[in-house]
């Protein structure tokens, strides 16, 4: 019996008290949500990050531009060496943010959908502008799990410049396959089934930044990873169709009362 879920007996008033974690799994939790929980973010430092600002409150000791950045376990990556993910779930999002110097660290709106771009246009900085002087920030959502000693669930973002390396990525994905023994055919593999290797490469121009390099290392070999990689990207599909029956419902009482 492994440490972690050996009983251990003590005394107490008489009594015999064990430890016995598995046998109270999830106990605690049972009014605890999706909604209640952070999903982390992997972040990818920057120059002019909070984390690497050693006068910031958010300053994270050992943090430099090119790192990887777990939000919510605050664990470092080396960008150069890199780290393995396994990605699950992908999803464009257009988030609407008021102006830069106006910002507060969180979007107005989280996605005004693809349908706002045609109301967009683009100024002298290729920014895609709304009317009332906010900007819609077109945005790839990469839901991964971070593989290691622990496997960490996380999300990270592309935007800008960094649209190029999601769609490259995504192409990536696309094209691996998986024989199916009983037809002899081909199958589109599920982007659960592939590790990852994330790089962060320095690119410079009228100014320096810190971008990723993605390329694809080898298969899951490991049942647990796959099944928790599934199990995840179930949850992310079920609360999209979710989403997606609640605005279809808002929509539908939207034309009952017009």
């Amino acid at each position: 019996m492994s440490e972690e879920t050996r009983d251990i007996a003590t005394k107490q008033g008489g009594a015999v008290a064990t430890l016995d974690f598995v046998s109270d799994s999830g106990m605690g939790l049972e009014n605890v949500d999706k909604g209640d929980l952070a999903l982390p973010f992997l972040k990818l430092l920057q120059s002019g990050s909070d984390e690497t600002k050693k006068r910031h409150a958010k300053y994270v000791e050992g943090a430099e531009a090119g790192m990887f950045y777990n939000t919510v376990t605050k664990k470092l990556y080396n960008g150069e060496k890199g780290i393995e993910v396994i990605p699950v779930f992908y999803k464009m999002t257009y988030p609407e943010w008021a102006p830069f110097e106006k910002r507060e660290g969180r979007p107005i709106h989280n996605d005004r959908g693809p349908g706002v771009m045609s109301k967009v246009t683009q100024n002298d900085r290729n920014k895609d502008m709304l009317d009332n002087g906010n900007e819609i920030i077109k945005t790839a959502n990469h839901f991964v799990v971070i593989n290691g000693e622990r496997p960490e669930k996380a999300l990270m973002t592309m935007k800008s410049t960094q649209l190029k390396v999601s769609r490259q990525w995504n192409s990536l994905m696309e094209n691996e396959f998986e024989n199916d023994p009983s037809t002899g055919k081909s199958l589109q593999a599920p982007t659960f089934s592939r590790i990852y290797k994330l790089n962060s490469v320095e690119n410079s121009g009228s100014f320096t930044w810190h971008g990723y390099n993605v390329s694809m290392v080898r298969k899951v070999d490991n049942a647990g990873l796959y099944q928790m990689a599934r199990d995840f990207y179930n949850s992310l599909k079920g609360s999209q169709q979710k989403a997606a029956a609640a605005n279809q419902e808002e929509s539908n009482l939207s034309l009952i009362h017009i």
